[in-house]
């Protein structure tokens, strides 16, 4: 069974004008994405809003993205479900899928009751033989749990493999779950939108696993990272912060936003509620590109001007 690690984008959902799943764009997303070198893809997780999302729409994206990921890079399946039954599904279509992991978010139903929540990962293992990352949120979402309480959750489920921690902060959380790992965890990736990434690869971290709408330029940072290239790195974070900064306020929005203006997808619609842009923020969306676009033209990346507003 391969580890994975490196740079792993968490795929929106493409939705057309009226709300309904755009498969094309869905396609042609994860065809980007691949083609600027990731080491994964994932799907569904929090950037692809899918609290919005039937149980029957997971289930067939997810039998998609699989296919389209086969033989190419790693996919991780967001297997998070309202009830176990439903957690239970979702992981059967990712083994079916091919899946290297399958994620999911700590239980907020079993808040407080860790050896709930150990046997309710362990359990998992009868649904389907995947590896299971445990997505430690924070509160709403998930349970934002220390280091303590992680470990005694993979005391109680060896089938949890991965770890994807995103509590601020982040790093000392990476390095305290690094010091007292157990010999299952096979590797600790970060999230939080990537606003994180040089403390969190400083402190042991083997992935990210931010939004999707820069991939090329996250492909660029780990690879720097990999070759001992701290300069790179350091220059690629503070040129991207920015806008991972406005994404962090506007969410699935930005995201969409910035994939339609490369050319990818027709619709920047969302279902999920949150603030939307106005004049202003189009206009500094606008430069927040125009100084990113020389980096992604180094790659052949560039976004399609045609569409900046």
């Amino acid at each position: 069974m391969t580890n994975i690690a490196g740079a792993f984008p968490v795929l929106p959902t493409i939705f057309d004008s009226t709300g309904a799943i755009d498969a094309q764009g869905m396609r042609n997303t994860v065809e980007w994405v691949i083609g600027c070198g990731v080491d994964g893809v994932v799907f569904p997780g929090l950037a692809s809003e899918y609290d919005h999302l039937s149980l029957a729409e997971r289930l067939r994206l997810i039998a998609m993205i699989g296919e389209l990921a086969a033989g190419r890079v790693a996919f991780v399946a967001g297997c998070s479900g309202q009830n176990d039954e439903e957690s239970a599904a979702l992981i059967a279509a990712a083994g079916q899928a091919g899946a290297a992991a399958a994620m999911i978010v700590t239980p907020t139903r079993l808040d407080g009751d860790l050896d709930a929540i150990g046997d309710f990962y362990a359990g998992l293992a009868a649904a389907a033989d995947v590896p299971v990352m445990l997505q430690n949120a924070p509160r709403p979402m998930g349970l934002g749990l220390d280091a303590a309480a992680l470990l005694h959750i993979l005391g109680r489920a060896p089938n949890i493999l991965y770890v994807k921690e995103e509590n601020a902060p982040c790093g000392q959380r990476i390095s305290a779950l690094r010091a007292a790992a157990p010999p299952q965890l096979r590797a600790i990736f970060g999230g939080a939108g990537g606003r994180y990434i040089t403390d969190e690869l400083a402190r042991g971290a083997e992935g990210t696993m931010p939004a999707a709408e820069i991939a090329d330029l996250h492909v660029r940072l780990i690879a720097a990272h990999r070759a001992g290239d701290q300069a790179t790195v350091r220059m690629l974070f503070e040129r991207t912060l920015p806008l991972l900064n406005m994404q962090a306020v506007y969410r699935w929005r930005l995201t969409k936003e910035v994939l339609r203006r490369r050319g990818l997808i027709a619709s920047a619609f969302v279902r999920a509620p949150g603030p939307e842009l106005d004049a202003h923020d189009h206009a500094e969306l606008d430069q927040l590109l125009a100084a990113l676009e020389p980096l992604m033209r180094e790659m052949g990346t560039s976004f399609d001007a045609r569409q900046m507003v």
